[in-house]
């Protein structure tokens, strides 16, 4: 029998492999959006610009994913990987092109975002997908799973870092340039490992019965999901309207380095464990969690303890989202899971933008630690609302079992 470890997943065949491609491919994701606002920002002149243009690529790449995830399920992840992720390569090429030298027409632009976020590939539910295939103990998955959202993590804080150092050494746009050349590479060597072979194209029906209760399970992590994005989209503002309240706005960069760091060591110390508590119930407790630590670090006296609070707070951030991925990789039909993954992930994308323009509004009219308490209310409720629906469950379902 394996003992559950981070080693033994890594042990498991061709997973090692499998996810090593994945991540080079997923790094892209890091690098991109950074790379983007630097780019348009410095050939259009204009914060504006860049910011419609950011809007546009994130929403078509975060609401389309459901579809795009459909489309792999139908077709075969060898049959529709590699062409969407070169032409979302050969996008991000142009926009490259477009934006190396000033003066490029802001409308062709705007298309051209649109273009590229419609043909994002969606890496990160592909990978949950075949840690399932690769991981039958049960165990054994949660500790995959928890690495897989570690280390997505650690990308978000090292790609912004390269694209930075792209930016100051030669140009911005050399930035969305690597960005192509990894989504390609990580795409090419993913489809050639012989897990993938696990994803075939699915065209059988769902049945009703098994869609129905697919769809009521699954309302739970996409919910805690889009909660936890929320709240975290939001708190990025915060934490800089609390520097500059306190006048030492270079003081973020500690902030989101503890935020970081919690979710990393939270999500590593989380999957090591074997919980008796089920996910249903640990989901909603972490969201919960999460949130009066929030509400917690609002009321913080000056940096320092912002900053040690804002630490507590990331350490539920990892182990949230893992669980979310978990149940609604559990909670999907047949056929269905890559599909249930890229839906939580569009809810938190789309949450966490939802989240930084609702703090840009509370900002402009309470005070900061109101502010603070709002954003960590909307964690809370979605967390006590999942909670209440999970108890109805066991209710009902022990009053079956007694019929």
């Amino acid at each position: 029998m394996t003992v559950p470890s981070y080693r033994a997943v890594l042990n498991t065949p061709h997973a090692a492999r499998t996810f090593s491609a994945a991540l080079v491919g997923r790094l892209s994701y890091g690098i991109v959006y950074l790379s983007l606002v630097l780019a348009v920002t410095r050939a259009t002149g204009s914060y504006a610009v860049a910011g419609i243009f950011t809007a546009l690529f994130g929403l078509t790449s975060s609401v389309l994913s459901p579809l795009r995830a459909r489309l792999i399920e139908r077709y075969g992840l060898r049959r529709v990987l590699i062409p969407m992720a070169f032409a979302y390569a050969s996008l991000l090429v142009a926009i490259a092109i477009a934006t190396w030298r000033p003066g490029v027409a802001h409308p062709l632009l705007w298309v051209l975002a649109v273009a590229a976020g419609t043909c994002t590939p969606p890496l990160g539910p592909i990978m949950r997908s075949l840690w399932t295939d690769l991981v039958a103990d049960e165990a054994l998955r949660q500790r995959a799973f928890s690495l897989d959202t570690v280390c997505e993590e650690l990308l978000y804080v090292t790609g912004p870092l390269l694209a930075g150092l792209l930016a100051a050494v030669v140009n911005p746009a050399l930035g969305v340039a690597v960005s192509a050349a990894l989504v390609v590479t990580g795409s090419v060597l993913l489809v050639t490992s012989p897990a993938v072979r696990a994803i075939e194209p699915s065209t059988a029906a769902v049945p009703a019965t098994a869609a129905g209760t697919g769809n009521a399970l699954l309302f739970r992590p996409v919910l805690v999901s889009a909660a936890v994005g929320m709240c975290l989209g939001a708190l990025g503002l915060l934490v800089v309207a609390f520097a500059d309240r306190e006048q030492h706005l270079a003081a973020v960069a500690w902030v989101e380095a503890a935020l970081a760091v919690g979710s990393v060591a939270g999500g590593l110390a989380y999957g090591a464990v074997t919980w008796r508590l089920p996910g249903e119930v640990r989901l909603p407790l972490l969201a919960i969690a999460l949130g009066v630590s929030v509400g917690l670090a609002g009321l913080s006296g000056n940096l320092v303890v912002l900053v040690a609070l804002v630490g507590v707070a990331g350490l539920f951030i990892s182990p949230a989202l893992t669980t979310a991925y978990l149940l609604a990789d559990s909670a999907a039909a047949p056929g269905a899971r890559l599909r249930a993954g890229a839906w939580v992930n569009t809810a938190y994308n789309v949450a966490s933008s939802l989240g930084a323009a609702l703090a840009g509004l509370l900002l402009g009219r309470v005070s900061v630690p109101v502010a603070f308490a709002v954003t960590a209310a909307v964690a809370v409720a979605g967390g006590v609302l999942v909670l209440r629906k999970s108890d109805s469950v066991r209710v009902v379902g022990a009053g079956r079992m007694a019929r």
